[in-house]
């Protein structure tokens, strides 16, 4: 999220239209059209899908500052002397999540991992016992909630760790 993502079509020669048709997961179907006389056309798709010139590879599609709401199915499709091509990329959005902790009321320490997409794994070192709560929000992202519920933890180190394939992450806490 936030970084740009660049996708490419089959290489071929002697071109004649290259399509962009981009089915997104919510917003509908936008399509980006280029022919050889370098006539481009755009139809409902925002301002941050795009052409990416390259000299090595001219039918690039550059996405900028990648959000939730590009996520879906593009596919490019070629017309060219030796025939038409396609191939279709799927994107989907990682989102890292926020790590929070802190001691409750009780003493014990809670870890959060706010707004993820997807959902983080929370565990804690040492493992003991915990509990967990997952909250989705409107947008795909998920804050999970994990209490470490051991009593006996008062005065000890408790590590939350976090899972997520944008990356991990853990913090410590003394309650």
């Amino acid at each position: 999220i936030g970084r740009s993502s660049v996708l490419t079509c089959p290489h071929s020669s002697n071109i004649t239209l290259v399509t962009w048709k981009i089915s997104l997961k919510v917003g509908g179907l936008c399509t980006l059209a280029y022919s050889t006389d370098q006539k481009t056309d755009s139809t409902n798709c925002s301002d941050s899908m795009n052409w990416k010139l390259r000299t090595d590879w001219e039918h690039v599609l550059e996405i900028q500052r990648v959000g939730i709401a590009h996520e879906g199915n593009y596919t490019c499709e070629i017309a060219a002397e030796k025939g038409n091509f396609q191939k279709t990329h799927h994107l989907t959005v990682l989102v890292p999540p926020r790590l929070i902790l802190y001691c409750d009321g009780h003493s014990n320490p809670v870890c959060k991992a706010v707004a993820g997409k997807p959902a983080a794994q929370i565990s804690w070192a040492p493992e003991d016992k915990a509990t967990y709560r997952e909250d989705h929000h409107s947008n795909g992202t998920v804050t999970v909630l994990s209490h470490f519920t051991e009593h006996s933890t008062s005065g000890t180190n408790a590590t939350c760790i976090v899972s997520h394939p944008a990356g991990n992450q853990s913090k410590s806490i003394v309650c």
